[in-house]
């Protein structure tokens, strides 16, 4: 390499120079400086054709130049001294060092764009250098390297409205989350007058069918859940491409740490859902053994955020006038039976109703008229969803006696009607039957088998959880000990150790319950799990019912807080006010 001084007309832009073959370059910022003390600092050329050199590096300075030189002649100035460039002049023949050069003296000045950084890197790549040795140079990070070669996957149209500042970087940089399809797909909404085209981070909702849920924010294992995740050409930001598989992966592991608190001793954990608002300004620090609790905030972008140790200014006041924490926490009613269990009751409390209920169509006829006049949640008409919390619960109710006797009845039922017994019972249609081809092959069927298909439909849509499940299940005497047995899901929902007490108290009697009465919950839960299986040395006990189970229901403790146990107290309500027939009202005036 030399330094010499050349005159403007030995000079031009070579092809090599990363701002070659664009639109003049803005010159404004440099300008004045120009004019004033000319330019100071060396462009980067090389021998190119007829005794000329071409520009690597320097462009905007020789812009400039250009400018103030054509200045000098339109002022008359006679005989004005030639606008001379300081050079460093590099050897000709080597077109990667070119490029490198002109890379490393801009992205020393001005940062060029995404695009054009791919344009010089691919040109350095057909020139035999590889990304890591790219990255060397430019000290860049191999990744960084790599993925801006990767811009390469856009479609060639797109970088271009990049390059004609017709789209920005962000959406530049949201595209390259998409495949060649959905870019084309975007491409016809940026073309098109009448719709809406979505760009920055509005595109990224587009492109992730309108959740976008980051990677980061799970609470599991996300490389051992398989989750799909879909992830950009420029940052460390992952995303899920499965929003509903990714809840009930993050539910459940909620569940766990809400699970793993109440273990840990804390008075009570509060799950704050995404469409609620967890009101921090009304919470007050209290620590673990003075009663606080713990609130799980989950937010509707996938983030979880654990507040641990708080209670209400109210609560706080109240320990503040001398009120024990017991006492605070008695005020606070906390529910003997915690979600997810009452989950469990209703639904095999639900199954054993809806099976009992195929033996008594009259029943199930009357019932469902009274849906049709007084309605229902589920009388639209659909089925009961049976939504658990988790894989065990489903498992445990989708394995249950009354599930599955229900279940063989319907399939029964769908096959004498003709239709697919894999098929589900309320879907719109059955195969392309309307309502007149559902109609029609009910007025074919006598009444014995039209009741039972009146039993079949009454069971799918009846509302687990609901009053009408405790109505029927006691006009029907089901006992539950002929339909559910405990199992591993339940016990492990059971975690309110005065309850646990009450239970080893059902199955290995008083004296069995005072002597464990300090123990854990794990060891209160195996002593019962040992008298129901006969393991361990313990009289297995058959045929046992919490009580919460139980056709009527009832409570372990005074708290309250158990669904099935109001919704007894509903039904005793209607029955008290019920009028017989043989005494009817006398009708308004």
């Amino acid at each position: 390499m030399k330094l010499d001084f050349l005159p403007l007309d030995k000079l031009y832009v070579d092809k090599a120079n990363m701002r070659f073959a664009k639109r003049a370059p803005d010159v404004a910022d440099i300008l004045p400086s120009v004019r004033k003390r000319g330019i100071l600092q060396t462009l980067i050329v090389r021998p190119g054709d007829e005794d000329r050199f071409g520009i690597l590096a320097g462009a905007r300075r020789f812009r400039a130049g250009e400018i103030v030189a054509g200045e000098r002649t339109d002022a008359d100035v006679p005989d004005p001294e030639p606008f001379l460039f300081p050079c460093a002049i590099l050897e000709a023949g080597d077109d990667a060092a070119a490029v490198e050069a002109s890379l490393i003296e801009n992205m020393a000045r001005l940062d060029p764009d995404e695009v054009t950084r791919w344009e010089s890197f691919v040109r350095l790549v057909r020139e035999g250098r590889s990304p890591e040795e790219i990255a060397d140079t430019f000290a860049l990070p191999v990744l960084a390297v790599r993925r801006t070669l990767a811009l390469g996957n856009l479609l060639p149209r797109i970088r271009d409205l990049y390059r004609r500042e017709k789209i920005d970087a962000a959406t530049v940089r949201h595209l390259t989350l998409a495949s060649k399809a959905r870019q084309r797909d975007w491409l016809a909404l940026f073309d098109s007058p009448d719709s809406h085209c979505p760009t920055g981070w509005q595109l990224r909702g587009w492109l992730l069918g309108g959740q976008a849920i980051s990677a980061h924010h799970a609470l599991f294992d996300v490389e051992e859940s398989g989750l799909a995740l879909v992830a950009d050409l420029f940052a460390e930001q992952r995303y899920v491409a499965d929003p509903d598989a990714f809840w009930t992966a993050q539910n459940a592991a909620i569940e766990a740490r809400r699970a793993a608190y109440l273990e840990a001793g804390w008075s009570a954990v509060e799950i704050i859902g995404p469409t609620q608002q967890y009101q921090g300004w009304e919470q007050v620090k209290t620590p673990k053994r003075k009663g606080g609790r713990v609130y799980i905030e989950v937010r509707a972008n996938g983030e979880v955020v654990f507040h641990e140790g708080y209670l209400t200014r109210k609560e706080v006041k109240r320990i503040e006038r001398g009120e024990t924490p017991e006492a605070a926490q008695a005020r606070q009613v906390r529910p003997e039976v915690s979600g997810p269990l009452q989950v469990y009751i209703d639904l095999h409390r639900h199954a054993a109703v809806r099976a009992a209920l195929l033996s008594r169509p009259k029943v199930a006829l009357r019932l469902m008229v009274a849906h049709a006049i007084a309605g229902s949640p589920l009388w639209r008409v659909e089925a009961e969803p049976q939504l658990a919390r988790s894989d065990a619960i489903a498992e445990s109710v989708e394995t249950c006696r009354g599930e599955t006797v229900f279940d063989a009845k319907r399939r029964r039922m769908l096959a004498v009607l003709g239709f697919d017994p894999e098929a589900p019972t309320i879907r719109g249609g059955h195969g392309g039957h309307g309502v007149v081809g559902v109609f029609l092959a009910l007025l074919d069927l006598p009444d014995a088998k039209l009741m039972d298909v009146i039993a079949v439909l009454m069971g799918e849509t009846l509302a687990a959880g609901s009053a009408a499940v405790e109505a029927v299940g006691s006009e029907l005497g089901v006992r539950m000990a002929d339909w559910w047995q405990a199992d591993t899901a339940f016990l492990e929902l059971v975690r309110d150790r005065e309850v646990l007490a009450h239970i080893v108290a059902d199955v290995a009697g008083p004296t069995v319950a005072d002597a464990n009465a300090g123990e854990t919950g794990k060891t209160l839960r195996r002593i019962v799990a040992d008298h129901l299986a006969g393991a361990g040395g313990r009289a297995k006990v058959e045929h046992w019912i919490p009580r919460w189970m139980a056709f009527p229901p009832s409570a372990y403790t005074a708290r309250g807080g158990v669904g099935t146990v109001a919704m007894r107290a509903e039904v005793e309500a209607a029955l008290a006010a019920h009028v017989p027939e043989s005494q009817p009202q006398p009708l308004a005036a």
